[in-house]
């Protein structure tokens, strides 16, 4: 299987702290996807997103800093057992915080859909929930 590496970076109007709290906070992750989410927020901790749609497990963690986790998909044409391995660099900006994705074994078939995903369903929701808009 071919794979390929998705990288973005955002900006978002809030502190380092307030976004790793929101990716690794089940609550937050709940509130700002419109799903149910679990997470044990420490390494080798197990996750679950869009009500079971992603799951995985924590590779590495820095506290405000960084996230690397691995992710599953639940979806036609995922491969089994296969993971993608996401990284969430959290970099203070000033009074904002860049955060630096990168998501590596990207099935080649999924790349087009995963991209915008991210952006559909956590950059924008993200943004959104830290104004007060959901």
């Amino acid at each position: 299987m071919k794979t390929k590496p998705i990288r973005q970076t955002v900006t978002f109007d809030a502190p380092p702290e307030k976004i790793f709290h929101l990716l690794m906070d089940e609550h937050e992750l709940a509130a700002f996807t419109g799903s149910k989410a679990a997470i044990d927020p420490r390494v080798t901790g197990q996750f679950t997103l869009f009500d079971g749609y992603c799951h995985g497990y924590i590779i590495d963690l820095i506290q405000d800093r960084k996230i690397v986790q691995a992710w599953h998909f639940s979806e036609d044409g995922w491969p089994d057992a296969h993971f993608t391995v996401c990284t969430f660099n959290i970099i203070p900006d000033g009074d904002k915080t860049k955060l630096q994705f990168h998501q590596s074994k990207v099935p080649e078939h999924k790349l087009e859909l995963l991209k915008n995903g991210w952006k559909e369903f956590y950059w924008r929701p993200m943004k959104a929930y830290l104004n007060n808009e959901i």
